[in-house]
């Protein structure tokens, strides 16, 4: 069995799930007529499309690093376990919660700082 960097993983899985629970939550917000008015317009729209353009960078960023430093089949089976659980974690998140700004911004930045985060230790260590 090869030598596996368990923190690697944990922090990949993390930001593939906080990926994914962003995806299923920013898609909640199109089209435009279901969107909620507050974000329409203002701080708002900047927080709604602001965070589509840093969590996907994140989740490439998350996905390049941790085939780099994972063997593949752990890497794959991680990230699988966590897209596939995301749609079930959200169903238990509030809606007002998954609807508004806060979650939008909760799971964009954590899924920005795990990727941060499995850069910084996977390079060190």
């Amino acid at each position: 069995m090869p030598d596996i960097d368990w923190v690697a993983l944990g922090l990949l899985v993390g930001s593939v799930l906080l990926s994914a629970l962003y995806a299923l939550a920013v898609s909640g917000h199109f089209p435009v007529q279901l969107r909620h008015a507050t974000l329409q317009r203002g701080w708002g729209a900047l927080v709604l499309w602001a965070t589509m353009a840093v969590t996907p960078l994140a989740a490439v960023a998350a996905a390049v690093r941790g085939w780099n430093t994972l063997p593949w089949p752990v890497a794959v089976i991680g990230a699988g376990g966590a897209l596939l659980l995301a749609p079930l974690l959200l169903q238990s998140l509030s809606d007002s919660f998954v609807n508004g700004r806060r979650g939008l911004l909760v799971f964009s930045l954590g899924a920005l700082v795990l990727a941060a985060l499995l850069w910084l230790t996977s390079a060190t260590g």
